[in-house]
């Protein structure tokens, strides 16, 4: 016997279709801001490498009391601590230096350089990838070493 409203059990084709291509646009999203996150994290990551490599540097000249040299390489997207071998970047990731002209080794190479009693010709190292852009500063009377992400160039 059928009522006048009958109740309708269970989802039509059409509502499961939409369920799972929401679900789907979703999981998008997530792996899209994944690959991101992974992105950030070198970034991140090569930020902190650079900034222990100047510290090495500092340290080191005021160790032995003699100048030490941090030096980039733009060409080869690669850096170098004082006696350490070159480090390369991801190649995804690009890598500048902002240091005093004297420091210019060459149309693709500086440096940043340390004296003994702890100072240095100061300058700045910038990792950039995908828009975000980290930088690592070294003030040139103190060799303190900074780090952080730049906001608004």
């Amino acid at each position: 016997m059928m009522h006048g409203s009958q109740r309708q059990l269970g989802f039509s084709l059409m509502e499961i279709m939409l369920v799972l291509t929401i679900i789907g646009l979703m999981f998008g999203l997530v792996a899209i801001s994944m690959g991101r996150g992974v992105s950030n994290a070198e970034i991140r990551n090569a930020n902190r490498e650079v900034a222990a490599a100047l510290r090495y540097t500092r340290s080191l000249a005021m160790r032995s009391h003699s100048e030490q040299v941090f030096s980039v390489n733009i060409e080869d997207k690669s850096w170098q601590a004082a006696d350490r071998r070159p480090v390369q970047i991801p190649r995804d990731m690009d890598i500048t230096i902002d240091t005093a002209r004297s420091e210019m080794t060459g149309e693709n190479t500086a440096g940043i350089r340390f004296f003994a009693d702890g100072s240095s010709t100061g300058g700045r190292v910038k990792l950039s990838s995908a828009g975000r852009d980290w930088v690592v500063g070294v003030e040139w009377l103190t060799g303190e070493i900074t780090r952080g992400e730049l906001q608004d160039i």
